[in-house]
Protein backbone atom coordinates (compact mmCIF):
# COMPACT_ATOMS: atom_id res chain seq x y z
CA UNK A 1 0.00 0.00 0.00
CA UNK A 2 1.60 3.21 -0.89
CA UNK A 3 1.44 5.93 2.03
CA UNK A 4 0.31 9.69 0.92
CA UNK A 5 3.32 11.39 2.34
CA UNK A 6 5.25 12.09 -0.13
CA UNK A 7 9.02 11.30 -0.15
CA UNK A 8 12.17 13.06 -1.08
CA UNK A 9 13.98 11.32 -4.18
CA UNK A 10 16.96 9.48 -3.10
CA UNK A 11 19.95 9.49 -5.02
CA UNK A 12 22.04 6.03 -5.31
CA UNK A 13 26.00 5.96 -5.24
CA UNK A 14 27.30 2.93 -6.19
CA UNK A 15 28.24 2.24 -2.70
CA UNK A 16 24.67 1.91 -2.18
CA UNK A 17 24.17 -0.58 -4.61
CA UNK A 18 27.42 -2.22 -4.18
CA UNK A 19 25.55 -2.88 -0.17
CA UNK A 20 22.48 -3.97 -1.72
CA UNK A 21 24.28 -6.54 -3.84
CA UNK A 22 25.68 -7.95 -0.36
CA UNK A 23 23.93 -9.29 2.57
CA UNK A 24 26.97 -9.65 4.44
CA UNK A 25 27.80 -5.96 4.52
CA UNK A 26 27.78 -4.56 7.77
CA UNK A 27 25.59 -1.47 6.57
CA UNK A 28 22.97 -4.31 4.56
CA UNK A 29 20.22 -4.22 7.33
CA UNK A 30 20.02 -0.33 7.42
CA UNK A 31 20.18 -0.04 3.50
CA UNK A 32 17.68 -3.02 2.61
CA UNK A 33 15.31 -0.83 5.30
CA UNK A 34 15.28 2.00 3.39
CA UNK A 35 14.94 0.10 0.13
CA UNK A 36 11.52 -1.43 1.50
CA UNK A 37 10.54 2.40 3.28
CA UNK A 38 11.16 3.44 -0.16
CA UNK A 39 9.12 0.97 -2.12
CA UNK A 40 6.44 1.04 0.60
CA UNK A 41 5.79 5.03 0.39
CA UNK A 42 6.58 5.20 -3.28
CA UNK A 43 9.61 6.89 -3.08
CA UNK A 44 11.81 7.44 -6.12
CA UNK A 45 15.37 5.83 -6.00
CA UNK A 46 17.73 8.03 -8.96
CA UNK A 47 21.06 6.71 -10.37
CA UNK A 48 23.07 7.73 -13.39
CA UNK A 49 24.56 5.43 -16.34
CA UNK A 50 28.17 6.59 -14.88
CA UNK A 51 27.02 5.51 -11.64
CA UNK A 52 25.84 1.87 -12.94
CA UNK A 53 28.99 1.78 -14.80
CA UNK A 54 31.15 1.71 -11.72
CA UNK A 55 28.79 -0.71 -10.26
CA UNK A 56 28.35 -3.02 -12.80
CA UNK A 57 32.46 -3.13 -13.25
CA UNK A 58 32.88 -4.13 -9.26
CA UNK A 59 30.23 -6.63 -9.02
CA UNK A 60 31.44 -8.20 -12.15
CA UNK A 61 35.07 -8.38 -10.63
CA UNK A 62 34.23 -9.39 -7.34
CA UNK A 63 31.49 -11.73 -7.26
CA UNK A 64 30.17 -14.59 -9.00
CA UNK A 65 28.62 -14.34 -12.41
CA UNK A 66 25.77 -15.40 -11.72
CA UNK A 67 25.08 -13.12 -8.54
CA UNK A 68 26.24 -10.25 -10.38
CA UNK A 69 23.47 -10.98 -13.60
CA UNK A 70 20.97 -11.66 -11.07
CA UNK A 71 21.77 -8.15 -9.09
CA UNK A 72 21.85 -6.46 -12.16
CA UNK A 73 19.07 -7.71 -13.50
CA UNK A 74 17.00 -6.43 -10.93
CA UNK A 75 18.05 -3.05 -11.08
CA UNK A 76 16.78 -3.32 -14.87
CA UNK A 77 13.69 -4.45 -13.56
CA UNK A 78 13.20 -1.66 -10.60
CA UNK A 79 13.46 0.86 -13.81
CA UNK A 80 10.69 -0.83 -15.65
CA UNK A 81 8.31 -1.02 -12.61
CA UNK A 82 9.37 3.18 -12.83
CA UNK A 83 10.40 3.01 -9.00
CA UNK A 84 14.00 4.08 -10.42
CA UNK A 85 15.16 6.36 -12.64
CA UNK A 86 18.68 5.80 -14.79
CA UNK A 87 19.73 9.80 -15.70
CA UNK A 88 22.05 9.80 -18.73
CA UNK A 89 25.07 11.74 -18.63
CA UNK A 90 24.86 13.57 -21.71
CA UNK A 91 27.33 15.95 -23.08
CA UNK A 92 25.78 19.10 -21.29
CA UNK A 93 26.29 17.22 -17.99
CA UNK A 94 29.37 15.64 -18.63
CA UNK A 95 31.25 19.47 -19.09
CA UNK A 96 28.96 20.76 -16.13
CA UNK A 97 30.82 17.92 -14.53
CA UNK A 98 34.05 18.80 -15.50
CA UNK A 99 33.72 22.56 -14.82
CA UNK A 100 33.02 21.05 -10.73
CA UNK A 101 36.71 18.92 -11.79
CA UNK A 102 38.24 22.74 -11.61
CA UNK A 103 36.24 24.22 -9.59
CA UNK A 104 37.45 21.29 -6.68
CA UNK A 105 40.89 21.34 -7.37
CA UNK A 106 41.66 20.59 -3.99
CA UNK A 107 40.05 17.63 -3.76
CA UNK A 108 41.48 15.72 -6.61
CA UNK A 109 40.31 12.25 -4.71
CA UNK A 110 36.80 12.98 -5.82
CA UNK A 111 36.17 10.33 -8.79
CA UNK A 112 34.64 12.11 -12.18
CA UNK A 113 31.75 9.81 -11.38
CA UNK A 114 30.67 11.66 -8.54
CA UNK A 115 31.47 14.48 -10.41
CA UNK A 116 28.91 13.49 -12.82
CA UNK A 117 26.38 12.02 -9.74
CA UNK A 118 26.65 15.83 -8.13
CA UNK A 119 25.87 17.53 -11.54
CA UNK A 120 22.78 15.58 -12.33
CA UNK A 121 21.71 16.14 -8.26
CA UNK A 122 21.85 19.80 -8.40
CA UNK A 123 19.96 19.77 -11.04
CA UNK A 124 16.98 17.90 -10.78
CA UNK A 125 17.11 19.43 -6.93
CA UNK A 126 18.43 16.05 -4.95
CA UNK A 127 19.65 16.18 -1.80
CA UNK A 128 19.86 12.86 -0.15
CA UNK A 129 22.28 10.51 -1.22
CA UNK A 130 22.50 6.45 0.00
CA UNK A 131 26.26 6.76 0.22
CA UNK A 132 29.55 6.45 2.76
CA UNK A 133 31.51 8.81 0.36
CA UNK A 134 32.07 11.47 2.14
CA UNK A 135 33.17 13.79 -0.75
CA UNK A 136 29.07 14.18 -1.37
CA UNK A 137 29.28 16.21 1.50
CA UNK A 138 32.81 18.08 1.49
CA UNK A 139 31.29 19.67 -1.66
CA UNK A 140 29.71 22.01 -0.02
CA UNK A 141 26.54 21.81 -2.24
CA UNK A 142 23.85 20.62 0.48
CA UNK A 143 23.85 17.25 -0.14
CA UNK A 144 22.75 14.46 2.94
CA UNK A 145 24.74 10.95 3.36
CA UNK A 146 21.66 8.60 4.05
CA UNK A 147 21.59 6.31 6.32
Amino acid sequence: MKSSTAIEPLFIDTWGWLVLANDGDPAFAAVAALRRRYAESGGLWITTDYVLDETITRLFMTTPFRHAEVFCKGIFESQKAGVLVIEPVHTQRFEQAYRLRLRYRDKPRISFTDLTSFTVMRELGIRQVLTADAHFTQVGLGFHQVP
